[in-house]
């Protein structure tokens, strides 16, 4: 299906404008219904040596870079199938076009589920959170997307199909490309079908919710980290995020259990008590009132009704999470890991300036994800200042030597 530029709806211009470097708007946006005609889309732009803007739904073409030069969109939208579901193996193979709800509504009635929590969730498809490696506070028990997947099909910038992996959890079948695709922001190729683990549906959840000062804040989440608890989500909160939340007055630390019923009570009670030790206010909670919580501490953090707000995404060692949040104003910090996002209400480029340097001394990133066109015009969004930047443009050679793919929206302007 090819759309001309002018017969595409208002909003889907804007979406599309917001995420390119230039106000000229590509020709048109395509939307193939197979692998096969993806291909031929690929091979027909690369033989024009037209630069081509890799989207599914378009929910988070405006991370990045800003891409440069594109003459065309090719969206994956109606590539929506669900393949295979190997319900007693626990793996699923869709294609990329397909919604993350759509995917675990169907998931859910053989009780499994994909351990991926991605920002918006209801328009979000596969491909997309496969190529920006999107997911949420799920990274605690399960790990993050990359190594969710165990296969992929893509498209080569010659319009070539490729495959790595395969469709069973244990699989030596060739490069374990899967990791490379999961966060290149459609630089690499097209992904045109995944294959995913999946897990069953544990019985119980509870949340446990500690809130105060920074201090006792920050020896609880160390407790935590080196006890034998295990939560399936645990993110540190910052005040103003506290307060939006409705959860009280300081820094929070919100942890989910999920198991069976006794041992959902017994982890719980045992971080409740941590906290009493600490001085901190602790909240449990469950049922409607847990998902509705979960659910609010995404849409504060990804509340895009300030057309000004800046989103960015950043890492440090888990034990500077706490230093980072005190000097932040809205945001959440992943306890594991150290990775979280921060939003700042405004165009505030010298702030977050100033947080990239203290996550760069406590060896991390900064990484700004949303902001206007003119703020990522005059700042690097990645920030990289690392050693691999030139081992990456070997890679993008190795894949997409003519640089047709997102020209520009990955790291150094690849």
């Amino acid at each position: 299906m090819n759309k001309p530029w002018e017969s595409i709806p208002v909003e889907r211009q804007k979406v599309i404008l917001e995420a390119i470097a230039s106000s000229s708007p590509p020709g048109c946006i395509i939307s193939p219904g197979t692998t096969e005609e993806l291909a031929a889309v690929i091979a027909e732009a690369h033989s024009k040596k037209q630069r081509v803007l890799l989207c599914g739904s378009g929910s988070k073409l405006n991370w990045g870079g800003l891409a440069k030069g594109i003459d065309v969109v090719v969206s994956t939208e109606r590539m929506n199938q669900l393949l295979e579901h190997a319900v007693g193996d626990l793996t699923v193979t869709v294609e990329a076009g397909m919604k993350f709800s759509h995917l675990q509504k169907i998931l859910a009635n053989s009780k499994q589920f994909l351990a991926i929590d991605p920002t918006s969730p209801t328009s979000a498809t596969i491909g997309g959170i496969v190529a920006t490696a999107d997911t949420g506070s799920l990274r605690q028990r399960y790990g993050s997307v990359r190594d969710q997947i165990l296969g992929i099909t893509f498209v080569r910038s010659d319009g070539k199909i490729a495959k790595a992996g395969g469709r069973v959890v244990k699989n030596v079948a060739g490069y374990d490309l899967m990791k490379l695709f999961a966060g290149s922001f459609g630089t690499l190729g097209a992904i045109a079908r995944v294959t995913f683990r999946l897990y069953p549906f544990l019985d119980v959840s509870g949340t446990v919710v500690l809130v105060g000062n920074a201090d006792a804040v920050s020896q609880a989440a160390d407790i935590l980290r080196g006890s034998a608890l295990t939560p399936t989500q645990s993110d540190l909160l910052s005040l103003q995020l506290v307060s939006e939340l409705g959860l009280g007055q300081g820094l929070g630390l919100m942890v989910r259990f999920q198991s069976i019923a006794e041992s959902v009570k017994e982890q719980s009670n045992q971080l409740l008590e941590v906290g009493k030790q600490l001085g901190l206010q602790g909240m449990l909670f469950s049922g409607a009132d847990e998902t509705d919580l979960w659910s609010r501490l995404q849409e504060q953090i990804h509340n895009f009704s300030h057309s000004t707000a800046m989103t960015c995404k950043i890492g440090v060692l888990p034990t500077s999470a706490v230093e980072v949040l005190t000097r932040s104003e809205l945001g959440w910090i992943h306890v594991a890991s150290g990775l979280g996002v921060l939003r700042f209400d405004g165009e505030k480029i010298d702030k977050v300036l100033e947080i990239r340097n203290l996550c760069q001394k406590n060896s991390g990133f900064l990484t700004v994800l949303v902001a206007s066109a003119k703020v990522k015009e005059s700042l690097d969004v990645w920030g990289y200042g690392g050693n691999a930047l030139q081992l990456m443009r070997q890679i993008k050679e190795q894949f997409d030597s003519e640089y047709i793919f997102s020209p520009g929206r990955f790291v150094g302007g690849i």
